[in-house]
């Protein structure tokens, strides 16, 4: 075993481009594609931030925009007009300049409804986007958004360019991306790699950053390596310089290996959790959901399927989050007895093989996930103590490149995602607004006040107010028990000892964004 992962991390290593110049990364999924606007997949994320720009980044307090396409901005009254000043010196990778009109143009595409863009709602109920000069944009709402600048640092908001996008058509994000970040977009082979360059013109990097631009490296190339094994054997080898979701079990290796450096991602907020669909006849009763919520053990499941490198969710938003309601916090107790008693109230009786029925039906709902390593572990232990109950969770793994189209089909009682977000109302808005059904919103939850209470959320003028109406939403929907929360995952990076700077970010999982700061 050993000398096969050995074997196979000596294969990555000489399929490596040579030289000093090029930063070798692995990851461990590849996406779909790579147009922002079209998905809310975390691993399109980590790539777009890398080769495009938004108007705001997002400092490393993980709650602060500060300026960077846009340069300033102010805001009236109301919320709701927000009117940018633009810097005048940025280019694409094409080399054409960006200017206001690029900014119309990429929030008119976000909003189109041949795009369907499943995140629109993180720009805004806009009204109008319009350029008054070549490097000032007004930018109106129809009503106020609470969190407008905090969400315009996400990467569903970066700019895009036309040209780029109108000449590519259905291959943009995936043969081609012009963006105005540090790195150009050079290849991408699916499930293999992807090949980034240096964009040598980039001289407006945010104020986190120390370098302002260029990156320091002429290459970046970024393997798909999904094997645990192999990931590990080549960061001890030597193989890469950085790795993004390093095996949970192989930390303690790592952070004891003398040639590797571990550094957590703080704040940073990963829930992990196994949502219902409550419109499939098998999980419409609350009951049901609540039992097998109850009937695991989340403390084990942290401490001997991800070491220790995860803390137990009993909430769908973290204790430290903003806008998080402490009233939640009771909702789910564990408690195998009173998990078999709700099942009996539902009418699930045990069948001589221990599985329960009813109606002829067993109780063996169909799972989906992503064939992750800490996805497909905790899909396995949770089956373990649901058996225990008379559950029988038929699991399903899919490759993250497909993993959202099937996830789109509807054929399946759960599904589980590990969702990064940023405040309780990024995740509230997400995936229980009724206006995403059937995704994000694949639980079908159609709920007249949740949407009333989100949409007064979103248009709060003040802390107070929009902390309240999120609060009522965490409230209802953790009483319907609509999803499992398991784990709140940390997120850490692992870099060769030799490469400094490189310092986590906690962005949608990130950890990378840009790199400007990191070199030999």
């Amino acid at each position: 075993m050993i000398r096969s992962v050995l074997s196979a991390a000596l294969t990555l290593t000489l399929a490596m481009p040579a030289g000093a110049q090029t930063l070798n990364m692995m990851r461990s999924v590849d996406a779909p594609h790579y147009d922002a606007q079209r998905t809310t997949w975390a691993p399109t994320s980590d790539i777009v931030n890398m080769i495009q720009d938004t108007l705001l980044a997002l400092d490393w307090d993980g709650k602060t925009p500060i300026p960077y396409l846009a340069k300033s901005w102010t805001v009236s009254p109301d919320g709701k007009l927000y009117t940018f000043k633009l810097r005048d010196d940025v280019s694409f990778c094409s080399g054409k300049k960006f200017t206001a009109d690029d900014v119309v143009y990429s929030f008119t595409r976000l909003k189109s409804p041949e795009i369907k863009a499943p995140f629109a709602w993180r720009a805004g109920n806009i009204k109008e986007v319009r350029a008054t000069d070549p490097y000032t944009v007004e930018y109106e709402l129809s009503e106020p958004f609470s969190e407008l600048l905090l969400q315009l640092t996400m990467f569903t908001n970066v700019i895009h360019n036309k040209q780029s996008v109108e000449a590519l058509g259905k291959d943009y994000g995936i043969k081609g991306v012009d963006g105005t970040g540090p790195w150009c977009f050079v290849s991408w082979q699916p499930r293999t790699e992807i090949v980034l360059k240096r964009h040598d013109a980039y001289r407006w990097g945010p104020s986190m950053y120390q370098n302002k631009g260029p990156v320091k490296f002429e290459k970046l190339a970024i393997k798909i390596v999904p094997e645990d094994s192999a990931r590990v054997a080549a960061m001890m080898s030597g193989a890469f310089d950085y790795t993004h979701l390093f095996p949970q079990q192989f930390m303690a290796q790592a952070r004891a290996a003398p040639m590797l450096a571990v550094q957590d991602a703080h704040p940073n907020f990963v829930l992990l959790y196994f949502g219902y669909k409550i419109t499939r006849p098998m999980v419409a009763d609350r009951r049901v959901r609540q039992a097998m919520s109850i009937a695991i053990n989340r403390a084990e499941i942290a401490k001997s399927v991800l070491l220790g490198n995860a803390e137990p969710a009993f909430t769908i938003v973290d204790k430290d989050a903003l806008d998080h309601n402490p009233k939640t916090a009771g909702v789910i107790k564990e408690d195998v007895k009173l998990a078999n008693q709700l099942l009996d109230e539902a009418g699930w009786k045990p069948g001589s093989d221990g599985i329960r029925e009813k109606d002829g039906v067993k109780l063996a709902p169909k799972v989906y996930f992503t064939a992750n390593a800490n996805s497909a572990r905790v899909a396995e232990a949770i089956q373990g103590y649901l058996r225990k109950i008379g559950v029988d969770w038929r699991l399903q793994a899919w490759d993250s490149t497909i993993a959202p189209s099937k996830m789109a089909e509807q054929d399946y009682e759960i599904w589980s995602v590990a969702v990064p977000y940023l405040s309780a109302g990024d995740l509230m808005n997400i995936y229980f607004d009724s206006k995403n059904i059937p995704t994000p919103n694949r639980m079908n939850w159609k709920d007249a006040e949740t949407d009333a209470w989100l949409a007064k959320g979103r248009t709060a003028l003040t802390p107070e107010e929009r902390a309240a109406y999120y609060g009522m939403v965490q409230e209802r929907v953790m009483a319907e028990h609509l999803w499992m929360p398991v784990l709140n995952i940390n997120l850490y990076q692992v870099t060769n000892r030799k490469l400094k700077g490189a310092r986590p970010h906690m962005l949608y999982g990130n950890t990378f964004y840009k790199g400007l700061d990191v070199g030999f």
